[in-house]
């Protein structure tokens, strides 16, 4: 450190995190022309620098000046307490990549720019402050952070430039109730809910600086704690007296952080045009170059041609390279860290990824320039019966995921997909973790949800206006077909390199718009985090007990045979159960039924709609009903999942849709988990083959009646939302409400009526489908809503409240902001009535898949520290399997996640609750 700093020096100490998220927050998300980079926070950084250059210019400006930064989120903190700041949420996909260029920003404006490792920015600012004083100068710190403000006094101030409010001892002692060098103590006592400081429970800043003022000093309070004549105060004291100094530890500033700059290097000096000017162009600040050119009297460089419309760039082919060598793989990375991130890509030979092989991986960092790295094409590609040897002139596979590996998972570099979960499972199979990732698919979804669907060729053809390669092309069909590791290397990397290419550009006009149409939040808390939980428990899977299923399907199958056989007896004659024409001739030509339609094959309708229509008047249709709901229980779950058990992990891996259903709703396919029926004795049964292991127990939490609770809220229902608060049991209290029975003794029939009406409304149901729930004549059904409606009136407000605003605006949105399209809703027909119905339904449904998505974010952090594994997702239910003395403290931790969901974000008018099961498989559990 120099020692020429002294008296008559001024320092200023710049907090530059701060004025990054200052800028981040302040202004509309930004990106280079030429690349798609990020870069609003840079700009809105270089405009504070340049503000703040030019206003500290008079009598009293600095001599001295630096911007600290944060090396890491580690620091020696961790080391004291591993919880610490562990609450903070990440980082902005978009601001990751920006954070070295704001100190190429600062090194620009000639300013010193310092960061040490393992140590925080307020270290570097209180070790160079009490440097600076002790030398005689004079020290401004530049932060509206109470932390620092225990440094404030004998020569050191703080500018909160927010307020552009000078702060001293006085307004420390208004913050803090005490004197600056007290800060620190009654920091330790009330803790830091932001930074995860744990300080005394109960115990705030007011009653800290109260307890300081009157013992003095930290260690004297602590001393004489039993003095304390509050009980809940001196408990709190005793009980916690070294979590309390431990806290100190935290909140203290280390004066003694190691640094090897001087006071020279900080200096004020103006900017050199020339570098200053250069990085600007660069970043493509056009006005601010202007600004500061005729600040510093220069001729302002002529900016770079930018081309103004990315999309518009054709897809050259030609100019894809195939990467093969390590050389050429090494030049890729380096281009790679230059930018800040990379579209990826990868080819495989199946769509299970838990059975695929890796084939190859594309990169892409600009438009138009991508590549392809072969890894698995074998010989004789294209032929069916092509070798088992690789093909040459492709990386060993092993090198080349060791020399991506640091990439991967670095995170500064951000990673681009499409569908991006299903290439972060290929790479994990392959022991290679992608953090941090942001998905077009999602963002389209976030974007568009109800306009169109999202995969890359409908994305491609409506915003890049170009037809990418198809996969038939190269696979071919039927039993010809391929798979990709048997594609010639050179075709291979005219489609996959397209691929990633594809994906940059979508991604470079997709993110911006996130925030320009008020869905970055939905993007960034419900859709981009949801990827790695997701993919983990998909991994994870659950176990299947074959023999189980296999004792099901033989039951299933004599339970059909009986059926059967009722069946013929109710028609009179034999004939086949599941011919949908002989079953017509025998309901509308021989027994007479009405309402048989013939189609174009001249065939009679015989659909689960008309069969549930007729199933009012005549008992042979609801038969048939029940037959094809066995059949299908059998043919979908008890014979094929025992097709969907991995050989390897003896489990099935469902995969989940993030953008399966326009509302937010997961979905369940290869196997679909979500559609196994719970009403019926059968579907209950099906449950009992997911098993839990020997020493594990299966878990599971369901949420309440929560669409109900949720247009309670909504629909503003008195009645409903003082039932949901009282714990009262909703289906009898409405039972009890519109058909004047009590609740005491109530017939089990007339409840279940009054629970399909109360689900049925929400979903907008007709007549004819209560009718057809119920199997009960549709007059009836129309008069049990009819009165519905009378009792509760704010249903039909809402209905005709939420049905205008679709029309007007074009969708409806969930109470956490997730748009749903309407592109139908003014449409004439029978698609107006499925549209108005949908529209109604959204915001309800939308806002129940919202609330379990962000208990699924936050449940990996909140039961890191329990032996048990979140495994499926069944709309509202979440199935966990839970070592044995882990359920309790699991079910605790889980109810609290799920219970809270909503919060901070919305504050709903009814409670949520959770129910909660467990057994030795899931139909125990549920």
């Amino acid at each position: 450190m120099s020692d020429t700093f002294g008296k008559g020096h001024h320092l200023h100490l710049i907090d530059g995190s701060a004025y990054i998220f200052r800028a981040y927050h302040a202004l509309p998300p930004l990106t280079r022309k030429s690349d798609g980079l990020p870069v609003g926070a840079v700009a809105g950084f270089c405009n504070i620098l340049f503000r703040y250059l030019n206003g500290n210019k008079g009598a009293d400006a600095p001599t001295h000046v630096a911007v600290i930064f944060d090396h890491s989120s580690k620091t020696f903190r961790n080391d004291i307490y591993p919880e610490y700041k562990a609450n903070r949420p990440e980082l902005p996909e978009d601001l990751r990549p920006q954070f070295p260029l704001t100190r190429d920003a600062t090194r620009a404006f000639n300013i010193a720019c310092i960061e040490t490792e393992g140590y925080e920015a307020d270290d570097i600012i209180a070790t160079l402050s009490c440097r600076a004083r002790d030398a005689g100068g004079r020290v401004t710190i530049i932060s509206s952070d109470k932390d620092l403000m225990q440094l404030v006094g004998d020569g050191v101030g703080m500018l909160d430039p927010m307020k552009n409010k000078l702060i001293g001892p006085d307004e420390v002692f208004e913050k803090f109730g005490v004197a600056p060098n007290r800060v620190v103590d009654v920091q330790s006592l009330a803790g830091d809910s932001v930074d995860n400081v744990p300080g005394a429970p109960g115990i705030g800043i007011k009653t800290a600086a109260l307890l300081i003022q009157e013992y003095g000093d930290l260690e004297s309070l602590l001393e004489r704690a039993g003095e304390i004549k509050q009980p809940k105060r001196r408990e709190s004291l005793i009980n916690n007296a070294d979590l309390i100094r431990i806290s100190k530890r935290l909140v203290q500033l280390d004066c003694d952080t190691p640094l090897e700059d001087s006071f020279d290097s900080m200096a004020v000096n103006p900017p050199e045009a020339e570098e200053l000017l250069k990085f600007l162009t660069e970043m493509e600040f056009r006005t601010l170059t202007k600004r500061v050119a005729d600040s510093l009297k220069v001729e302002a460089p002529t900016p770079p041609a930018v081309v103004e419309d990315k999309p518009d760039l054709p897809f050259d082919h030609a100019k894809y390279e195939n990467v093969s060598t390590a050389d050429a793989l090494g030049k890729w990375i380096d281009r790679i860290y230059a930018r800040g991130y990379v579209a990826v890509d990868t080819e495989t030979t199946s769509l299970d990824e838990m059975r695929a092989d890796l084939v190859g991986i594309s990169l892409c960092v600009e438009a138009g320039q991508a590549c392809y790295i072969p890894l698995g094409h074998k010989q004789g590609g294209g032929d069916l019966f092509g070798s088992s040897e690789l093909s040459d002139g492709q990386m060993p596979m092993g090198e080349a995921l060791e020399m991506l590996r640091p990439m991967l998972c670095d995170a500064s570099i951000l990673k681009i997909g499409q569908n991006m979960k299903y290439d972060a499972k290929i790479f994990a199979c392959q022991g290679v973790e992608v953090t941090p990732i942001d998905d077009t698919m999602l963002m389209s979804s976030a974007l568009n949800a109800g306009l169109h669907n999202h995969g890359m060729d409908t994305l491609a053809d409506k915003y890049l206006g170009h037809t990418p390669i198809p996969i038939k092309s190269l696979l071919g069909s039927g039993k010809s077909q391929i798979t990709f590791d048997l594609v010639p290397v050179d075709e291979a990397v005219k489609y996959a390199a397209e691929d990633a290419d594809i994906t940059l550009r979508l991604w470079q006009l997709f993110k911006p718009q996130l925030h320009r149409k008020s869905v970055t939040t939905v993007y960034e808390t419900l859709e981009r985090p949801l990827v790695p939980v997701l993919a983990k428990m998909e991994m994870t899977g659950i176990q299947v007990d074959r023999d189980t299923l296999s004792r099901m399907s033989n039951t299933f199958a004599q339970k059909m045979g009986a059926l059967e056989a009722e069946i013929q007896t109710l028609a009179g004659r034999s004939f086949n159960v599941g011919s949908p024409k002989q079953l017509g001739e025998i309901l509308f030509d021989e027994m007479g039924l009405q309402g048989g339609k013939k189609g174009k094959t001249g065939a009679y309708a015989t659909g689960a709609d008309v069969l549930e229509d007729l199933a009012t008047e005549h008992e042979l249709p609801g038969k048939v009903l029940d037959w094809r709901q066995l059949a299908k229980l059998k043919s979908t779950y008890t014979d094929a999942l025992q097709d969907h058990i991995n050989p390897e992990t003896g489990r099935v891996h469902t995969s989940y849709s993030l953008v399966g259903a326009v509302t937010g709703r997961l979905s369940s396919t290869d196997p679909n988990l979500q559609n196994i029926p719970v009403r019926s004795e059968e579907g209950r049964r099906i449950r009992e083959a997911f098993v839990a292991p020997k020493g594990r127990v299966m878990v599971s939490l369901d949420y309440s009646q929560i669409e109900l609770r949720i247009l309670a809220h909504i629909a503003e229902i008195p009645a409903l939302k003082q039932a949901f608060k009282d714990g009262i049991d909703i289906h009898a209290m409405t039972a009890s409400e519109m058909f004047g029975v009590p609740v005491e003794g109530m017939d089990p029939m007339v409840r279940r009526q009054a629970k399909a009406i109360n689900f049925g409304v929400i979903y907008g149901i007709s007549g004819f489908g209560l009718a057809r729930n119920l199997r009960i004549p549709r007059g009836e059904a129309q008069g049990f809503i009819d009165r519905y409606f009378e009792r509760f009136p704010g249903i039909r407000e809402y209905m005709d409240a939420t049905t205008q605003f679709a029309k007007d605006n074009g969708y409806v949105q969930t109470l956490f902001g997730r748009r749903i399209h309407t592109p139908e809703i003014n449409a004439k027909g029978p698609a107006a009535g499925f549209a108005k119905r949908a529209a109604i339904n959204a915001p309800i449904q939308g806002t129940a898949a919202d609330i379990i998505r962000r208990a699924m974010v936050r449940m990996p952090d909140a039961t890191r520290d329990l032996d048990a594994k979140m495994l499926l997702q069944v709309h509202d239910e979440l199935i966990f399997e839970v070592a044995e003395d882990a359920v309790d403290p699991l079910i605790k931790i889980a109810r609290e996640i799920m219970e809270g969901a909503a919060l901070p974000a919305v504050h709903l008018s009814v409670p949520i609750t959770v129910d909660a099961g467990q057994g030795a498989n899931w139909a125990e559990a549920h």
